[in-house]
């Protein structure tokens, strides 16, 4: 509940009004208007934003192999919770998605969203069609058929993994299954202010 007696979700028309008044895109415009109707969040003690410091010295590292040594370094220096149990996670899953996973956010980065929705549908498709690994059904399998948490992933390990399987991820498909095609000319341009 925030300090006003309304919920966020109650307070939404109310954002939405205001923001529907504004005659601007300027973001510091849009910002002020935003800001009257933020909370004071206290945060979790195991949140991950407790530990921002940590995230960016682990996770700026280029490789997944990098990533986890620095998470142990930093788990042997500081024995954080946080820490632990994400190098435990990063340790179960397939060491393929970690590689996978790791290219497709840097890519990310510097993609509009288009080009995002079209490299997640291919990664997609190349993991649920299995002719690079059948990790995706093993994975299935291990959690939610047999329930043994025990999945036998192709590679076994990071070391395992070849550039050339993390590059298939991001191919274009083939003819068959044919890349996917956005509406992009049926949309309409976005107007501050008009419903």
């Amino acid at each position: 509940m925030c300090s006003d007696g309304f919920s966020g979700q109650q307070r939404l028309p109310l954002v939405e009004e205001q923001l529907g008044k504004l005659m601007t895109d300027d973001p510091s415009v849009i910002g002020n208007c935003l800001a009257k109707f933020e909370d004071v969040v206290h945060l979790d003690q195991m949140s991950v934003f407790q530990r921002i410091e940590i995230l960016n010295k682990c996770f700026s590292n280029e490789t997944v192999e990098e990533i986890i040594d620095s998470l142990e370094s930093e788990t042997a220096k500081t024995a954080d919770a946080w820490c632990i149990s994400t190098l435990k996670r990063l340790t179960e899953v397939s060491p393929l998605s970690l590689k996978v996973s790791l290219r497709s956010i840097r890519e990310g980065r510097n993609q509009t969203l288009d080009q995002c929705i079209i490299r997640e549908y291919r990664m997609t498709l190349q993991a649920f069609f299995g002719h690079i690994t059948r990790d995706y059904c093993e994975g299935v399998r291990a959690r939610m058929l047999d329930k043994d948490h025990s999945p036998k992933w192709d590679p076994p390990s990071l070391e395992h993994v070849t550039n050339d399987m993390v590059d298939e991820y991001f191919s274009p498909l083939t003819a068959i299954e044919p890349d996917l095609e956005l509406p992009i000319q049926q949309r309409k341009p976005f107007a501050i202010g008009k419903h």
